[in-house]
């Protein structure tokens, strides 16, 4: 069976990042716009929910499938996760994302999803 189409899946884990800019909604926002700009998508829908005490999740369906960030303040840890039906994700995106919420480090897994089968 041959793949016929394969899509590609950044699963981010971002450690000490800035704790004010994790529970900052304005950032993350501001973070995932550049993100999703810089993957050449376009947001379809967006959710942001604010949690209490802190943290904060962003979710946004985005032309090429799907982009979120979930915040852990009190720990300085960020998930990110990047679905695109594009290969076209630049490889530069995690330094990008690492610069935008000051993160110390980071460590990125790339998971390639086949979509359909050539059943010939």
């Amino acid at each position: 069976m041959k793949s016929l189409n394969a899509a590609k899946q950044l699963v981010i884990d971002m450690y000490g990042c800035d704790k004010t800019i994790l529970n900052s909604r304005e950032h993350i926002e501001q973070a995932a716009h550049q993100a999703i700009q810089a993957i050449g998508a376009a947001i379809v829908d967006e959710c942001v929910h604010t949690f209490s005490p802190i943290g904060i999740t962003y979710f946004a369906v985005i032309t090429s499938s799907h982009f979120s960030i979930h915040t852990w303040p009190e720990c300085g840890y960020a998930a990110v996760d990047i679905f695109s039906c594009s290969q076209d994700v630049p490889n530069n995106i995690c330094e990008m994302l690492k610069a935008s919420l000051h993160a110390e480090n980071a460590q990125i897994r790339t998971i390639t999803r086949n979509i359909g089968y050539d059943q010939t």
